[in-house]
């Protein structure tokens, strides 16, 4: 395998959509719907700025219209992630929906599901939560042991998910079940995708506290939960394939290298127009390797766009860009330690490299490990 990230350059129409988000999110900041410079907000859930987006009809972009998507470019739907991303939006209750649930129903969900859920999640009012890792397991999605039963009508689930963001506040869960052994010859056999109403009676969702204090993660537990056979997505056995055409939507995006980017912007507001060589050079560092990044994550949205399943090359996009947003919080801290004390929003990026440097241990975990990524790409390369 050869890998390829096409030199794509974002057309016209993704311009004039930036200044339509940005003068949208500029309405909302003044507002006070949110605080672009408070630590962690990007991290936060707002359900009626969730309906707001929705009714701009932000959500489910490139989806077709009727099921209430916009069949708006992946590119478009790009420019808008990262401008909410950078803004530091609270965007989590439709987040994940939009990104990487809403792609799996439109291809694996009965008729019947499809009009009655995406155009909910396209109004901005549904929150999912991805059933994947387990404990003891990790990101290695083949080891999974949480079982799914065949009964009269439907299948019963029993075991376990962890790492689960979102699972306290979700309407419903994508979760991967096993229905059958793997056999020798293939590991990955044997697992099956549902669709899981989170309100169904057996789930149980325990929190998971991050060292920031945030309720983010969680663990997830189903007792004999009832899921009809119409919840079923997919092939039942073979829902490998659709977790890692699924991760191809999870790992490639902007929110995989900004989610510490505040403190870069805080950076550079507390250096002014005229930092030493010292401080320009390192951001000149920072800049081109952000630039870098921007570049491969729009390169895999227009092979989403025509249609691609960019696996490996959003494993790199993760890989590279977890490790940058992991080390920016350390970098900006070393840029910043020779600036005067009086520097006005000092208090600010203290506040904000605090917080980035408590939460960015979690970021390896999310989309998948360093590890588990490292070997997908190794994979496809033949390495191993």
């Amino acid at each position: 395998m050869t890998l390829r990230f096409d030199p794509i350059r974002l057309p016209p129409e993704c311009e004039k959509l930036r200044q339509e988000v940005r003068a949208f999110l500029a309405e909302e900041i003044a507002a006070g719907t949110f605080d672009p410079y408070r630590p962690g907000h990007g991290d936060s859930q707002n359900r009626a700025f969730s309906r707001r987006i929705g009714a701009k009809g932000w959500i489910g972009m490139t989806w077709p219209k009727k099921y209430g998507g916009q069949e708006r470019t992946f590119l478009e739907r790009y420019v808008v992630t990262e401008e909410f991303r950078v803004a530091n939006a609270p965007v989590r209750l439709h987040f994940v929906a939009d990104r990487q649930s809403g792609p799996i129903l439109l291809k694996y969900a009965p008729e019947h599901i499809k009009l009655d859920i995406l155009p909910r999640i396209c109004r901005g009012e549904l929150c999912f939560v991805i059933g994947m890792s387990e404990a003891g397991s990790g990101s290695d999605l083949f080891a999974a042991k949480a079982k799914a039963t065949k009964v009269d009508g439907g299948f019963r689930l029993n075991g376990s998910k962890i790492w689960t963001s979102n699972a306290h506040i979700a309407d419903y869960m994508l979760g991967l079940f096993r229905t059958s052994p793997p056999t020798k010859e293939n590991r990955r056999h044997g697992l099956t995708q549902f669709l899981i109403d989170m309100k169904t009676p057996g789930v149980t969702v325990n929190p998971i506290i991050q060292m920031t204090g945030q309720h983010d993660f969680n663990e997830v537990v189903f007792e004999d939960v009832f899921v009809p056979d119409d919840h079923v997505m997919g092939e039942i056995d073979g829902a490998w394939k659709q977790a890692t055409s699924e991760l191809a939507y999870e790992r490639s995006g902007p929110e995989r290298f900004l989610e510490t980017f505040y403190v870069l912007v805080e950076l550079i507001r507390a250096l002014g127009p005229d930092p030493d060589p010292r401080s320009a050079e390192g951001l000149g560092r920072l800049a081109a390797q952000l630039h870098t990044l921007r570049r491969m994550s729009v390169s895999v949205a227009g092979m989403l766009q025509a249609g691609k399943e960019p696996v490996v090359e959003g494993s790199i996009v993760k890989d590279l860009g977890t490790i940058w947003e992991q080390n920016l919080p350390h970098r900006v801290r070393e840029l910043a330690a020779f600036l005067a004390p009086e520097t006005g929003n000092r208090a600010t990026l203290e506040e904000q490299l605090a917080f980035a440097m408590t939460v960015a241990p979690k970021l390896t975990i999310q989309g998948g490990t360093t590890e588990i990524l490292r070997g997908i790409i190794a994979r496809e390369l033949g390495l191993r």
